[in-house]
């Protein structure tokens, strides 16, 4: 439920309506041709995640070692609500108000996302955490569907005329998330248990921290396998954030195929989610991860190639097809890596993770995810404001196909046994 509640901010907030209405509108530098628009989104985007990354590892270790796991993800839940609320305040001009508040929204929201995936190593048997892992991130694409699907209906296009109503997005996105979320604080159960401890809070963290670095030695797969994490959430990320402003500025779509656009992608991921799922449990992580990174880099090279294909098209026949229409079939392939890839990395890290070192592995996890969004985020906005955006998307496909190369060196067998031995001599 919590992924159910949470792709509300993700989908309405990054990705499908705010993102180009703070390009677009707050900003608005479309004479330049939204290059400085879509920097400050980069920056914005990237110093949420980069506080993600200094934080995340010493709040895994506090909750590790206080069994505290769910008053971490509430302290996160509540600030993601309330500084996504405020995000009705940003009128065109408010660029430094919506600047700040995307960093401390996004980054409320990034974090509650490394506590939540920390619970997955005990919901379930390991063979069956692909199954698990892969059904969460599908409930939280329907979640979002549910939620983006109302705000487009209710709140339409964002557009300067139309500020007055679509500026109540954020207001939407933090309600939804926090009635959404309610069912996880009520029956989420809290199953680790306190561990000894001496010296304050942050000493404890820091000593934690910097044990587990020493550690990760016995982990060779877990660290192999965050830096190929880190290579493709970097191509992830960028999508995430870039997807739909590509679609207003480089496509040229109408507010009716964006929406149609929406509805695709939330489908698809929700499918691929499942359905790579169901084979990672019976193939392998490791197999279903770089199958996953195949089909990214066939996304990317239709992302690219879609306004050329459809001139292709029309200049070899009598057809007129507009390039929004061919760009909803990459649509499709863009959703099934969505889902699937995401999904297959937080299973995996969850094969990796001994019971006892959950929290501290996932704030790794989010470390690697985070620092991955800083990384690709920023060469995205420089790469874009020196030759634009259609051009600098295939820096995508260089990531995926590096992160490939680097998880060929993972073993799968040999991680998961690495776990168990810690574990049991603990």
């Amino acid at each position: 439920m919590f992924d159910f509640a949470n792709q509300a901010y993700t989908l309405l907030i990054i990705t499908v309506v705010f993102g180009e209405l703070f390009t677009t509108v707050v900003v608005g530098d479309r004479d330049d041709n939204f290059r400085l628009a879509n920097l400050l989104w980069s920056l914005a985007l990237a110093t949420s995640y980069l506080l993600v990354v200094i934080t995340a590892p010493l709040c895994g270790a506090i909750m590790d070692q206080r069994a505290e796991k769910k008053r971490f993800l509430f302290v996160s839940y509540l600030a993601t609500v309330a500084s996504t609320a405020m995000l009705y305040f940003v009128a065109p001009g408010y660029v430094m108000l919506g600047f700040i508040l995307i960093i401390v929204s996004n980054y409320a929201y990034s974090m509650g996302e490394s506590f939540i995936a920390a619970f997955l190593p005990a919901l379930g048997p390991p063979e069956a955490l692909g199954k698990i892992s892969g059904f969460g991130w599908a409930l939280g694409y329907i979640g979002g569907l549910f939620a983006a699907g109302f705000t487009l209906v209710m709140l339409g296009e964002a557009s300067a005329e139309n500020f007055e109503r679509i500026r109540w997005v954020g207001p939407f996105a933090a309600g939804f998330f926090l009635i959404a979320a309610i069912p996880t604080f009520l029956w989420l159960k809290e199953r680790g248990t306190p561990q000894p401890e001496s010296g304050a809070y942050w000493q404890t963290a820091c000593r934690r921290v910097t044990m587990t670095l020493h550690e990760l030695r016995h982990f060779k797969d877990l660290m192999v396998f965050l830096v190929s994490l880190l290579f493709s959430m970097a191509g992830v990320y960028i999508i995430i954030a870039f997807a739909f402003i590509y679609g207003a500025q480089v496509i040229g779509w109408e507010a009716g195929v964006r929406n149609i656009m929406f509805i695709i992608v939330q489908i698809t991921a929700a499918a691929g989610a499942l359905g790579f799922g169901w084979l990672q449990d019976r193939l392998g992580a490791k197999r279903t991860y770089q199958m996953t990174l195949t089909l990214w880099i066939c996304a990317i090279l239709a992302i690219w190639l879609t306004p050329q294909v459809t001139d292709w098209v029309n200049q070899a026949t009598d057809w007129q097809w507009q390039a929004q229409y061919v760009f909803l079939l990459v649509g499709c392939l863009a959703g099934l890596s969505l889902g699937s890839s995401q999904s297959a990395s937080r299973a995996l890290v969850g094969l990796f993770s001994p019971a006892t070192k959950s929290a501290e592995f996932f704030g790794f996890w989010g470390l690697a995810n985070k620092l991955a969004g800083v990384m690709g985020i920023v060469l995205l906005g420089g790469l874009q404001a020196m030759v634009g955006l259609q051009a600098s998307i295939l820096l995508c496909a260089v990531l995926f196909g590096v992160a490939m190369l680097i998880c060929a060196q993972v073993n799968e067998a040999r991680g998961r046994q690495a776990a168990i031995d810690w574990q049991a001599s603990r």
